[in-house]
C-alpha cells in the first residue's frame, strides 16, 4: 500500500474501463481518489476509491460533486476528465440532436468540470487537469466522425487553456490512448437516422473496431500513463498511451499527407480511389 501524500484526485467516469484503471493507479501512487459515475451512491467505497454521483452534463451535479470533494479533503490536485460516449456510423446518419448530445458529454462535460475546479486550483497555486483524448483527437476516423470531432475539440481546448493557466501553477494535459480493451465499442450509441447506402460499410467498420478493441492495450497501461501525467516534474502537453498510440502520433506528424491518407483508407478497408 502506497503511503498517502495528501494529494487528491477526482476522476470522472470511474466505474469501468480507463476511468476505473486511472482511479486504481492513482490510489497506488498515494493519491486520495474520488471517482464518479451517474449512478453512484454518495460516499460509497469501491476499494480505496470514494465514489460520488456525477452527471457531467448537469451544472448542479458537477458543482455538488466538486463541493463534496472540497468539503471532505479540502483540495483537488488532479482532475481526470474521462467520462465520454461514442457514436458509431456515418456522420450523415446522426441527427443534430444526437451530435449535440455527444458533444454535451465529451466536450462540454469536460469544460464543465474544468471550470468547477479551476478556481480552487488557482487559489492553491497548483493543479493538473488531465483530459482523456484519443489518437482520434489528431487523426481522422471514418464512420466515427462525431467522436473524432469531439476529441479534436478537446485537444484544441486543452492546449489553449494550458497556456492561459500555467502562470497560476495549473497545467492542462492530454492523454491519448489508442484502442483499449474496454466496453467502448459495445456501449457506442447507434446512429439515430441510419441510411441504407451506409449499412454495409457501417457494419464492416463495427467489426474492425470490435477486433481492434479486443486486441488493444489493457486499461491499466492508460492508467499508468495518467499517473505519469499527474506526477511528472516536467509535464508534457501530450501523453500517447502505449506503443500503437506513440507510433500513430509520429506518423501523423512526419508522414507525407498523401501517404497518411492512403493508410487511413487501407486500414478502414475503404476504396483506394474515388469513383
Amino acid at each position: 500500500m502506497a503511503v498517502g501524500t495528501g494529494r487528491v484526485a477526482l476522476v470522472t467516469g470511474a466505474s469501468a474501463g480507463i476511468g476505473e484503471a486511472a482511479a486504481s493507479a492513482l490510489v497506488g501512487s498515494g493519491f486520495t481518489v474520488y471517482g464518479t459515475s451517474r449512478r453512484a451512491a454518495p460516499g460509497e467505497k469501491r476499494g480505496e476509491v470514494v465514489f460520488l454521483p456525477l452527471d457531467v452534463t448537469d451544472d448542479d451535479s458537477v458543482a455538488s460533486a466538486v463541493r463534496e470533494v472540497l468539503d471532505r479533503s479540502g483540495r483537488i490536485d488532479v482532475l481526470v476528465n474521462n467520462a465520454g460516449v461514442g457514436v458509431s456510423g456515418a456522420a450523415e446518419e446522426s441527427s443534430i440532436e444526437q451530435a449535440r448530445a455527444l458533444f454535451e458529454t465529451n466536450l462540454f462535460g469536460s469544460i464543465r468540470t474544468t471550470r468547477a475546479v479551476l478556481p480552487h486550483m488557482r487559489e492553491q497555486g497548483s493543479g493538473r487537469i488531465i483530459n482523456i483524448s484519443s489518437v482520434l483527437g489528431f487523426m481522422p476516423a471514418p464512420f466515427m466522425a462525431l467522436y473524432a470531432a469531439s476529441k479534436h475539440a478537446i485537444e484544441g481546448y486543452s492546449e489553449s487553456l494550458d497556456h492561459e493557466v500555467r502562470e497560476h501553477g495549473v497545467r492542462v494535459l492530454l492523454v491519448e490512448p489508442a484502442y483499449t480493451r474496454t466496453s467502448f465499442d459495445a456501449n457506442a450509441i447507434a446512429v439515430d437516422e441510419p441510411l441504407a447506402l451506409y449499412a454495409r460499410r457501417r457494419a464492416a467498420i463495427e467489426v474492425l473496431i470490435a477486433d481492434a478493441v479486443k486486441a488493444g492495450d489493457e486499461p491499466s497501461l492508460v492508467g499508468e500513463t495518467i499517473v505519469a501525467a499527474a506526477t511528472d516534474s516536467r509535464p508534457k502537453l501530450r501523453y500517447p498511451a502505449g506503443t500503437l498510440a506513440r507510433r500513430v502520433s509520429k506518423l501523423r506528424r512526419y508522414a507525407p499527407p498523401a501517404l497518411f491518407d492512403k493508410q487511413i483508407r487501407k486500414t478502414n478497408q475503404l476504396a483506394a480511389e474515388l469513383r
